[in-house]
């Protein structure tokens, strides 16, 4: 979008937020929203434990969004309530994540969590499905991510917005993860485009890099989320060992299938870490 003058309108994706995030009040009936949650491959049947669903909308109802065009993610905007320590909160769970793949529209990647942040939220959990490294750790185990690498050439800002990414994944809150489950382990994520899988030598080459997880979300979602203040959870499921590191072959089938396996552990742990931040 850009002005009559045909300058890029820097202000039009946070009006956008803003007009969602108003139009989920009006569909919800919660004004406002304490924690967000972006579930992806794996995560998704976290949302049953973590309280009562006051609301489930159809994602195309809500400005900006759309439904998912990927197998295993949901298509629905849920409001829960989460009662806890004799608090009462609401959760925004974002079932529907749009990739950068899809259309290479850093702005619609960057909705979801500028939205949750209109809608009042202070804390935002990511989470994904990914390729694992380090042959040590099975697919289906889940992982805190300690840092990221953004390998998209993209980036969510726009014109002269300077932001730090230290400590960009909050150390609180993953003491708090930790406390849940001190088996928990940490990565650096590395998100690449996608939406082929990483060849050999690109997993190779993450590895020299430093990374430990390789997946195609999260980054993008993470650096708009600290744009707007939230503070940020990330936690990965290994679904598969990335390229080159299993003889296997890799598919799409694998990940959902490897979700599907890990689901019932995984959802029951974010729920608890959910409950406690």
């Amino acid at each position: 979008m850009v002005t009559p003058t045909g300058t890029p309108d820097h202000d039009a994706p946070f009006a956008l937020a803003r007009e969602a995030a108003d139009r989920l009040a009006e569909l919800t009936g919660v004004a406002r929203h304490d924690v967000a949650l972006v579930l992806g491959s794996g995560w998704g049947g976290a949302a049953e434990l973590l309280g009562e669903t006051v609301a489930e909308v159809p994602a195309e109802q809500v400005p900006g969004f759309r439904a998912p065009v990927v197998a295993g993610h949901g298509a629905t905007i849920r409001s829960i309530r989460i009662d806890a320590d004799d608090e009462t909160r609401h959760a925004l769970v974002l079932g529907s994540r749009t990739h950068f793949y899809e259309s290479r529209d850093v702005r619609a990647v960057a909705h979801g969590v500028r939205t949750a942040a209109a809608a009042g939220v202070q804390r935002l959990v990511l989470t994904n499905g990914c390729g694992g490294l380090d042959p040590a750790v099975a697919p289906g185990t889940p992982v805190l991510i300690s840092d990221h690498i953004n390998l998209t050439a993209a980036s969510p800002l726009e014109g002269a917005t300077f932001v730090d990414l230290t400590d960009l994944y909050s150390p609180r809150l993953r003491e708090i993860a930790r406390e849940v489950d001190p088996t928990l382990t940490e990565g650096v994520y590395v998100q690449l485009p996608g939406p082929h899988y990483e060849t050999p030598a690109e997993v190779r080459m993450v590895a020299l890099l430093g990374g430990t997880l390789v997946g195609m979300s999260t980054t993008l979602e993470a650096i708009a989320a600290r744009h707007v203040g939230l503070e940020i959870l990330g936690l990965s499921l290994v679904t598969n060992q990335a390229a080159g590191i299993s003889a296997q072959p890799l598919s799409h089938e694998e990940v959902i299938e490897a979700g599907r396996d890990a689901g019932p552990r995984i959802s029951r742990l974010l729920a608890d870490i959910v409950r406690r931040i």
